[in-house]
């Protein structure tokens, strides 16, 4: 096939590898649809430095649940024995990412590094990807990243691979276009084909082109299945039958294996390849293209592709395989409906894919094997059970893992093994909070301490006595919670249970901070550096979470801003992302006391805008969010807000329940709404004084106040607030000065009649951007009779050149995209309304009538141009 109008990319391409072979490694990415071209653009690419550069291939598998690390197990086979060695150890897949940057980093010559058709890449692999993007900078490898980028939707697992690269300066992304009409009026020369036609049909995609002509019928096919099928035939059946074999094997097929699964002569084999269905490639062969395998598959009787699974089930066996074959086997295992061999492999790989941190594959080994344990051994079906369970709660499966966790406890509870009941539903208390159903939570942990306590003591009830605890702490019952992680603590030391200890640890530092005694920062401290001491980086990085979120719900930002930027450090660094973004979204909280409302709302979006995300971090996030809207005036802080009631509802905990109405309250009263402050204040205010809680009693009172209610705050909440609704304003602005939350001291300061202290106020708002304060602080100047009260815009509004406010820039960035006005309203959390109002406010601001104008006006004041719409060309 001719390699038309790629020459720019391949240029591209040309220029980071030299820059690569300096010393400055390079990740690039590219993207395109599928039959665009990207294996012959790469491969190209890769003759052009072939005598420059050490070439690497890998793929990933487009299996139903693909191998773990399958592209670097590849590369492992032509790099030699010690990345191999690596791989082969049964170990967390953390031990095999660093050896793979090191092979990289200690190589002399250039390595070309080509990973094709990542959008099937399993989780482990996304793992490695941004592993390797992040630290490409210290090689002198180019690493191209092939992926189709029309498979591959906004919650797809490389979308947040993409987003979490997307700022590194040495990973790059190439977005192949389909052919012109030109290009396709080339292919066809010498044909019947009109080329305006098959440019028209094909979309100009060079797969669907060189098929259609390949097949070389008159007219034109009306689908590429129909085109490849037709070619293949022409094919000798011999050949054909090589075609179906291949297929059922997989992306690539060794030619040992594809021998043993079709009795054929080699003569079959050369006319596939020379019927352009196949290439060789390695020790085997390959098709063309993908969509030329799946064709093939997807026409096969279902009687034939069963025995050509079977057939590829015992051929393996035969040939022996070891650990990274599992996934492999599993697949042809099922697909052959041979119910053994499935029980026998899928377990075993979903082990395998756990070891390796790719905890979606290992769910989806565990279910398949499920799907075969109908009339298993009750006890054999709870032990894939608790294994499906365990990693559907590490990928976000709640209900999926509840149901297993309770068909497990059933079973167990059938069997008459208590131990294993109380254990179970341990786990499932676990789960049942992640789900937010604290009721049912509260149920299973109770009920796994009496069943456990009717034994004698060991590990499973030191568990059960530190989830009780923990529970309690997440509701805030800090005595409670104590004195239980206490009995787990000692119970756990007696019977030397590690994980337990260092948990108990937490779980009673947590309590004590989140009750206002800061002395618990020493057992959370404590857990930190047995975590650390142990290579337990998860247990290490809810410790960082839970001294970070504990001091700031403790308004000890300062030190609370340390533990959360040392834990996101450290969280980052690992790929550990749940906690991290968790800590992330309470960052972007304490951003936002802090004065700091442009990181803060950076923040927060960076976290609302992930999918995959947890609720609990979306939750804090939607605060920050909402509640720094809501200060600035903006007219879509309640989308923000609504959608965090929506989610701490579900949970009825103190701990999401209180943040989010005070929130609101704040917001209604910004709106001048007294009646909806009151309530949204009053919804958690019982919650709050019933567990004690300095902060959330003090500004729910303090809503209440202002709100005009008379409420009598107890003395023990917290200290500006209580001081605000006692009247000594003074008091409460220098309290909050010395905690260094400006926006909370003017508001304090706002509460004098003094003319000093509102004209300090009416600064502080100004500088912050807080438009209903500034306006709210200028009629109480008026009404004492302050003269010379400034006007004019915020400064936010007066450093744009076209007179634009930051929301209404953002938004005018992603009209210069090519979104529409519901695409920017996915994007930035706004109703479509919204956005439509925005619009009209740019196009009003900058005296133009259209959409395409405003971008042209902005780009000449700013002296900047905006991105390009619909250039087709890289990115």
């Amino acid at each position: 096939m001719l390699l038309l109008e790629r020459d720019t990319f391949l240029s591209e391409l040309r220029q980071w590898f030299d820059v690569a072979a300096s010393g400055n490694g390079h990740l690039v990415f590219v993207a395109g649809e599928a039959g665009v071209g990207k294996t012959a653009l790469v491969t190209a690419f890769g003759r052009m430095v072939e005598q420059e550069a050490s070439p690497f291939y890998g793929a990933c598998d487009p299996l139903s649940t693909p191998r773990p690390l399958g592209p670097l197990l590849d590369i492992a086979a032509q790099a030699g024995e010690g990345l191999r060695h690596v791989l082969e150890q049964d170990d967390h897949h953390q031990r095999a990412l660093p050896a793979f940057h090191s092979f990289l980093a200690r190589r002399a010559q250039p390595a070309l590094v080509v990973i094709e058709d990542a959008h099937w890449a399993d989780e482990a692999t996304l793992d490695l990807l941004r592993f390797i993007g992040r630290r490409v900078a210290s090689t002198r490898a180019l690493m191209l990243v092939t992926y189709r980028d029309d498979e591959i939707g906004p919650r797809h697992p490389l979308r947040v691979v993409l987003g979490d690269l997307a700022t590194s300066p040495t990973v790059r992304r190439m977005h192949l276009p389909p052919l012109s009409e030109s290009a396709v009026r080339t292919l066809a020369a010498g044909t019947d084909f009109d080329p305006v036609e098959l440019h028209r049909q094909t979309g100009g995609n060079p797969f669907f082109v060189t098929e259609v002509l390949a097949a070389g019928g008159q007219g034109i096919p009306l689908t590429v299945r129909d085109a490849v099928l037709a070619r293949a035939a022409r094919l000798p059946s011999a050949a054909r039958a090589i075609l179906d074999a291949a297929a059922v094997i997989g992306a690539y097929a060794e030619t040992d294996l594809l021998s043993q699964v079709v009795s054929a002569e080699m003569s079959a084999v050369e006319d596939a390849v020379a019927g352009g269905m196949l290439l060789p490639r390695d020790n085997g062969y390959a098709f063309r293209h993908e969509l030329a395998r799946q064709t093939i598959l997807d026409a096969l009787s279902p009687t034939r592709r069963v025995t050509l699974h079977r057939a590829v089930l015992q051929a393996l066996r035969a040939v022996g395989t070891g650990p990274d074959d599992l996934a492999r086997l599993a697949h042809h295992a099922e697909e052959a409906g041979d119910r053994e061999a499935v029980l026998a492999y899928a377990p075993a790989a979903a082990q395998r894919a756990s070891s390796l941190g790719a905890r979606r594959e290992a769910a989806a080994q565990y279910e398949r094997a499920l799907r075969f344990a109908g009339d298993l051994d009750p006890v054999e079906r709870a032990a894939l059970l608790e294994g499906f369970a365990l990693e559907a709660y590490h990928t976000d499966q709640m209900d999926r893992a509840i149901a297993a966790r309770q068909e497990a406890v059933e079973i167990w509870r059938a069997a008459g093994n208590p131990r294993k009941v109380g254990e179970n539903l341990c786990h499932l208390t676990r789960v049942l909070i992640m789900a937010g159903r604290n009721a049912e939570a509260k149920q299973a942990i109770s009920e796994a301490v009496s069943v456990l306590e009717s034994l004698p003591p060991g590990a499973e009830l030191a568990f059960a006595y530190q989830v009780y605890a923990h529970f309690h702490m997440l509701d805030r019952d800090t005595d409670t919670a104590v004195t239980w992680g206490e009995k787990a603590l000692e119970l756990a030391e007696r019977c030397q249970d590690e994980i337990t200890v260092i948990a108990a640890y937490n779980t009673i530092g947590s309590a004590l901070l989140v009750g206002g005694d800061m002395s618990g920062t020493g057992p959370l401290e404590r857990s930190l550096q047995l975590a650390l001491q142990a290579g337990q980086e998860n247990h290490a990085a809810i410790a960082y979470t839970n001294l970070g979120s504990g001091l700031g719900e403790m308004h000890q930002f300062a030190e609370a801003i340390r533990w959360l930027e040392e834990g996101i450090a450290f969280t980052a660094e690992r790929d550990l992302d749940t906690q991290r973004w968790y800590m992330c979204a309470w960052l972007a909280l304490v951003r936002l006391y802090q004065g700091e409302w442009d990181a803060a709302v950076d923040a927060a979006l960076d976290v609302t805008r992930r999918p995959g995300i947890s609720a609990i971090s979306r939750i804090m996030a939607f605060v920050a969010l909402g509640r720094l809207r809501a200060r600035r005036g903006d007219p879509d802080a309640w989308i923000a807000l609504d959608e965090a009631l929506e989610m701490a509802r579900v949970t009825a905990t103190l701990q999401r329940l209180a943040p989010v109405h005070a929130a609101r309250a704040e917001a209604a009263w910004l709106a001048g709404d007294a009646d909806r402050t009151l309530h949204e204040a009053c919804a958690a205010y019982d919650l709050a004084l019933h567990h004690r809680h300095i902060w959330f009693t003090g500004e729910l009172a303090y809503w209440q106040w202002r709100a005009g209610a008379r409420v009598t705050v107890p003395p023990w909440a917290g200290e500006p607030y209580r001081l605000q609704i006692e009247g000594d304003w003074a008091a409460a602005a220098e309290c909050w000065r010395e905690m260094n939350c400006p926006y909370e001291m003017a508001r304090a300061l706002a509460e004098s009649d003094d003319e000093a202290a509102l004209r300090q106020a009416l600064d502080v708002f100004r500088d912050l951007g807080a438009a209903p304060m500034v306006a709210h602080v200028s009629r109480r100047l008026r009404a004492v009779g302050a003269r010379g009260i400034p006007r004019g815009p915020r400064p936010s509004t007066r450093q744009h050149p076209a007179g634009l406010t930051r929301r209404e820039a953002e938004v005018l960035d992603l009209m210069a995209q090519g979104l529409s006005n519901t695409e920017i309203a996915g994007r930035l959390y706004l109703s479509p309304k919204t956005v439509e109002h925005h619009v009209s406010s740019i196009l009003t601001k900058l005296n133009v009538s259209s959409r395409h104008e405003a971008i042209r006006v902005a780009e000449r004041r700013s002296g900047e141009p905006r991105a390009s719409v619909g250039t087709g060309q890289p990115e």
